[in-house]
């Protein structure tokens, strides 16, 4: 099922207003990865440049279906999520930016396989809900939005929250046996 921007007034990144930047990915074990990034105000100029910058980077990245800051470096509660196209994605609500995310509901736990560009090289089993409900402040124009999902575009909410509160998908895994070495397609 596609939703037009259900639950996020039909906000779209051209609100944003901003050209953004593509910026380098930090990878694991930067320490910016493992700290938990402050709230922030969504209607700030860096907020709103740092929110486009992640929707430009995520595009240009073959296969990221989201990119929080501590990504690129930004200790921040800020990222974008798009699982448009995904073969596992039920629900989908394009592309979006959310700031100061918190999980109120989550439910139909399951576990599922996760990469990271932050972690190129590894992949892991995460029990994740797949049923989600979120509640979030837009970049740019401070518009409190309450988002509900599944399947897929819930598991990539919730990887991306993990960034912001200092977690990768390793942190997640059950043992050392649920994580895989990425296999590489030449």
């Amino acid at each position: 099922m596609t939703a037009e921007y259900v639950g996020l007034g039909g906000w779209t990144p051209d609100a944003l207003a901003v050209p953004g930047e593509v910026r380098p990915v930090v990878v694991a074990p930067d320490p910016v990865l493992s700290r938990p990034g402050p709230e922030v105000d969504p209607t700030s100029d860096e907020v709103v440049r740092l929110a486009a910058d992640l929707v430009a980077t995520m595009r240009i990245s073959p296969g990221c279906v989201g990119l929080a800051a501590p990504q690129v470096g930004v200790s921040a509660q800020v990222f974008a999520v798009d699982v448009t196209g995904h073969p596992k994605a039920a629900t989908v609500h394009g592309t979006f930016v959310l700031c100061n995310a918190k999980v109120v509901e989550a439910s139909r736990w399951k576990a599922g396989r996760e990469g990271c560009m932050s972690v190129p090289d590894l992949t892991g089993d995460v029990k994740r809900a797949g049923r989600l409900v979120v509640e979030a402040v837009l970049p740019g124009t401070g518009e409190p939005v309450r988002l509900v999902t599944d399947a897929f575009e819930a598991r990539a909410l919730q990887h991306e929250i993990d960034h912001c509160a200092g977690l990768l998908f390793l942190d997640r895994v059950a043992s050392a046996h649920a994580v895989y070495q990425r296999k590489v397609y030449l």
